[in-house]
């Protein structure tokens, strides 16, 4: 079994990987809030494992094996997320500090049953796709929210970065998932939107809102 610690470092690599294509030992130490020789001593231990290519300066790199094992961990996390949100009525701004705990636990037949009671979801409370069994992941294109003309309709499809202080926001506002939004105007001044979705209208969004707000286009 491996460490909880290990295992958030490889999450985290994932993450940078996808978000940034290269990243270096700075990138991750700067992810995780360590230091970086502590950031290199572990990096050194991954390596060992198979999980990663280092070489000093020159960018990290995840290996296939070590890609597949950052899949599966991430499967865990966003299962119990949607557990815990379908299943068990949390909010989606409640999940993601329990699936933090949960992801850790080293039980297929646990994560296989959750997947199966709620009948393969394919996405987490926060539209992100969730792994397959062999840690593939299958990423949707979307548009920003920020990216649409004035006029625009569009279903919410995923949210970027979804952070508590967001999540609570868009509770706050009634924006959940798979809503429909129309775009009445767009603020030459700072980018903020005029939005109608739902029983609401002329809500005013932020450029910081719509620009993590993943839409499909109808």
């Amino acid at each position: 079994m491996h460490s909880q610690t290990k295992e958030d470092y490889l999450k985290a690599m994932l993450y940078l990987a996808d978000e940034k294509g290269r990243f270096n030992l700075k990138d991750l130490s700067s992810k995780l809030e360590v230091s970086n020789p502590t950031a290199n001593n572990m990096v050194k231990k991954l390596q060992d494992l198979g999980w990663v290519r280092y070489e000093k300066y020159k960018p990290l790199k995840l290996t296939r094996k070590g890609r597949k094992q950052a899949g599966l961990i991430l499967r865990k996390h966003r299962l119990t997320e949607m557990y815990l949100h379908e299943v068990m009525g949390f909010g989606w701004e409640e999940v993601h500090d329990i699936a933090e705990e949960l992801e850790h636990v080293n039980s297929e037949k646990l994560f296989d049953r959750m997947d199966r009671i709620m009948g393969f979801p394919a996405v987490d409370p926060h539209g992100s796709p969730i792994p397959d069994k062999e840690g593939n992941i299958h990423e949707e294109e979307y548009k920003k929210l920020s990216e649409l003309k004035s006029g625009a309709r569009a279903k919410l499809c995923a949210i970027d970065d979804s952070t508590q202080d967001l999540l609570v926001f868009l509770n706050d506002k009634n924006i959940m998932l798979n809503m429909e939004f129309t775009v009445k105007e767009i603020h030459d001044f700072d980018k903020s939107m005029v939005v109608d979705y739902g029983d609401c209208e002329n809500v005013v969004l932020s450029n910081t809102v719509t620009e993590r707000l993943m839409v499909e286009q109808i």
